[in-house]
């Protein structure tokens, strides 16, 4: 399990499906084609400068084609977390403003992973399956805090990490 502070931006930009990149550039677009040639159109009195509506209208194609992004984002992360991609895309949808994106990523749940003996979803940060008692990853044998299975000591208490009985497939790992 690596901390979230190491995961590279690169993993979770990998994680907007190429749908969602095609929807964002379509909606930049038509957002473009909106402002520079509907919306002239329709004006019966002379319109705002033209740096001013260069900004407006970069803004607003922007703002469509990150909305996009994001919506791609969330149907490929909820069920990385054992949570509804369908229910939260139509959060993200229906509230304006990007407040269901805010919903979102208040609420998530942590990441989970399968266990190796039962295949039961439980948490990355779960130091045994609740389902089958299978050791998951390496803890120390006095303060019960995630240890990394090369460490010879506890980080948090000093505990000699030897004395401690880990089962033979984390020390495999280690070595």
């Amino acid at each position: 399990m690596r901390p979230v502070s190491s995961i590279p931006f690169e993993d979770e930009a990998k994680l907007i499906p190429v749908w969602s990149m095609i929807a964002a550039g379509v909606a930049f677009l038509l957002v473009e084609y909106y402002f520079w040639f509907v919306l002239p159109a329709h004006r019966h009195h002379p319109g705002p400068p033209m740096a001013l509506r260069t900004y407006f209208n970069l803004s607003w194609g922007l703002l469509a084609a990150v909305y996009c992004l994001m919506l791609g984002y969330v149907k490929e992360d909820a069920p990385r977390r054992s949570m509804s991609a369908q229910f939260w895309m139509l959060v993200c949808l229906v509230l304006p403003g990007g407040i269901g994106a805010v919903i979102y990523f208040l609420l998530r749940l942590p990441l989970t992973s399968q266990c190796p003996a039962c295949g039961t979803h439980i948490q990355n940060d779960f130091h045994f399956c609740p389902q089958c008692a299978w050791q998951v990853t390496a803890s120390c044998g006095n303060c019960h805090r995630t240890v990394l299975a090369t460490d010879q000591f506890c980080t948090r208490c000093g505990h000699e990490l030897a004395h401690d009985h880990m089962p033979a497939r984390l020390r495999m790992v280690a070595d």
